[in-house]
């Protein structure tokens, strides 16, 4: 007498231990690599702000970071460009930003956390627009 259909699970042998260790070391080795490849924060100074005055030459919304490239004119009047680097396109977008939020020809005052080495790059932290709009994270404009 039947009880009804049978139902296999495994057809062939049962993983052995050093199938599942082979697995899980490359489950774990493959989150490693990813992280090695993405860069530290470390390159910028968060302890300093600066800001800087300027006019949007080109606004890059790409993985794994946007970045801003902003010209300024140093103490001197001579016009300098900086690169702005920010979060990503998919963290940016969650908080309403778009691919069109930085426009080329846009004037904007960044502020940035700069890098330490002092070359012309820094991490975004909040931009005002001249008609008041703003992006980023306000409260990090301010002392604490």
């Amino acid at each position: 007498m039947s009880t009804g259909p049978q139902t296999t699970i495994f057809k062939g042998a049962l993983p052995t231990r050093r199938d599942v260790l082979v697995g899980a070391g490359t489950v774990l080795l493959g989150g490693v690599v990813p992280a090695q490849a993405h860069h530290s924060f470390a390159v910028f100074d968060r302890s300093v702000q600066v800001t800087l005055v300027g006019t949007v030459r080109e606004f890059q919304w790409t993985n794994p970071h946007i970045f801003i490239q902003l010209m300024v004119r140093n103490d001197k009047g001579v016009e300098e460009e900086w690169s702005i680097e920010g979060a990503s396109p998919n963290m940016l977008f969650r908080r309403g930003w778009t691919p069109q939020s930085f426009r080329p020809g846009d004037k904007v005052t960044l502020t940035v956390n700069p890098l330490r080495d002092g070359a012309r790059g820094g991490n975004f932290v909040h931009a005002l627009f001249p008609d008041g709009k703003t992006l980023g994270d306000m409260a990090a404009t301010v002392p604490g």
